[in-house]
């Protein structure tokens, strides 16, 4: 059984460039292809899902059918409802007795069912050749607070969700999950367009089994879509959640949602267990940007300049000098333009002397899909006199030519 052939049969052709590329053994190791960062919420007794192909296709090309059908059967039978695992393990017993000339070519099942099956052993074969390189980390995620413990970080173009631990503001990537996305892609701009949204989003509370249809699975996590950015852009929507498949399937193909974004429900259940409702964001980006960590934090720093010169501004009472950092663009919550929003604002400093401001918690986004756009989120305590005040804001930068200028603030 040659090692080309195998696979070639095995895959339809537009999977052999990213299989090559993965599984080629004289270019990739072994151990590197299939490494894997430890998957801290993974529970111990079922192989996990995309290992576990990687590692048939591995046994194919070592020539080696029984071990990959052993694989096969091991894989279904952790997950009777898992498609592509029942397909790849029909090929493999029909490779012992006739040659099989592409991924399910046998089959008598439905085209279109087929190619979804096609489409998604592509993003999750992908996925392991393309894993991040643990030492960089999503540029997305400038600031956490300390308390912010997890976040997650979805790639609508690979099908990935990422999930990063944040401990005193040091990334690491735990683990990783294959999702389902809107059917058609991403960039959700009006209710109804079955696209998923870009930008930084929170996940706003938890919904269990109980809760809902089956359709939802294990349950689901809404996030805050649309948030004051979309708004700001006249995007329309609701509803959009991190759920899981019904009970009647593992997995949905990469382009089967109507917005939302769906993991599997053993991934869901997973990830149930590292949500803090109002606390763990969710970036969703059509790419993920990964820097190194001394770029980020160069980056960090620049931004917590920005915001820190802002409060020294807004300290100093001198309106000139504040009201510098804000935009001609700008818009507040309540859709008032700069105008309006800064008569309001300076006739409430109006007779203040003195005032002390402290920023805390400050979180800070790179915004997805944005060069130069930051989302900062902070607890503002003045105390001016005897009067002590304490605001949670949230405030989008952009850059203006050489110069950062807030473009919107609102109050939580």
């Amino acid at each position: 059984m040659n090692y080309v052939n195998v696979l070639k049969n095995l895959l339809s052709r537009s999977l052999i460039p990213a299989l090559m590329a993965t599984l080629c053994l004289a270019a990739v190791p072994v151990a590197q292809a299939a490494a894997r960062v430890p998957d801290l919420l993974q529970p111990a007794g079922k192989p996990d899902p995309d290992s576990q192909l990687i590692a048939i296709y591995k046994d194919l090309s070592a020539n080696n059918l029984r071990q990959a059908q052993l694989r096969a059967d091991a894989l279904v039978t952790a997950y009777p409802n898992f498609l592509l695992a029942q397909l790849v393990r029909g090929d493999l017993l029909m490779m012992h007795t006739r040659p099989v000339t592409g991924l399910g070519t046998l089959s008598k099942g439905d085209h279109d069912k087929l190619n979804d099956l096609r489409e998604e052993a592509m993003v999750r074969l992908n996925s392991l050749r393309e894993r991040p390189d643990p030492e960089l980390v999503p540029r997305a995620l400038l600031k956490l607070r300390d308390d912010q413990r997890f976040a997650f970080v979805v790639d609508t173009k690979r099908s990935r969700l990422y999930v990063y631990q944040n401990t005193r503001g040091q990334l690491k990537l735990l683990s990783d999950y294959y999702i389902t996305q809107g059917k058609l892609g991403s960039n959700k701009l009006t209710e109804g367009d079955q696209k998923t949204p870009l930008g930084v989003y929170y996940i706003t509370g938890r919904l269990g089994r109980n809760r809902l249809p089956d359709f939802y699975g294990a349950g689901a996590l809404p996030i805050n879509y649309p948030n004051e950015w979309d708004r700001m852009k006249g995007r329309s929507g609701s509803g959009i959640w991190l759920h899981g498949t019904p009970s009647t399937s593992y997995s949905r193909p990469p382009l089967a949602s109507d917005g939302c974004v769906v993991l599997t429900n053993p991934d869901l259940e997973k990830l149930f267990r590292s949500v803090e409702p109002g606390k763990t964001p969710v970036v969703i980006s059509e790419q993920v940007e990964f820097v190194s960590r001394k770029a980020l934090t160069v980056e960090r720093d620049s931004a917590d300049g920005l915001l820190d010169e802002w409060r020294r501004d807004l300290e100093s009472l001198n309106t000139t000098r504040f009201m510098n950092n804000y935009s001609a663009q700008f818009k507040s919550a309540l859709g008032e333009d700069l105008a309006v929003w800064s008569g309001k604002h300076l006739q409430a400093m109006a007779g203040i002397k003195d005032m002390t401001i402290k920023l805390q918690d400050v979180t800070m986004f790179a915004y997805p899909g944005h060069k130069d756009l930051i989302v900062s989120t902070f607890t503002q305590a003045s105390t001016s006199g005897k009067r002590h005040t304490s605001q949670r804001k949230r405030q989008y930068w952009a850059k203006e030519g050489r110069h950062w200028k807030i473009v919107y603030e609102g109050i939580l």
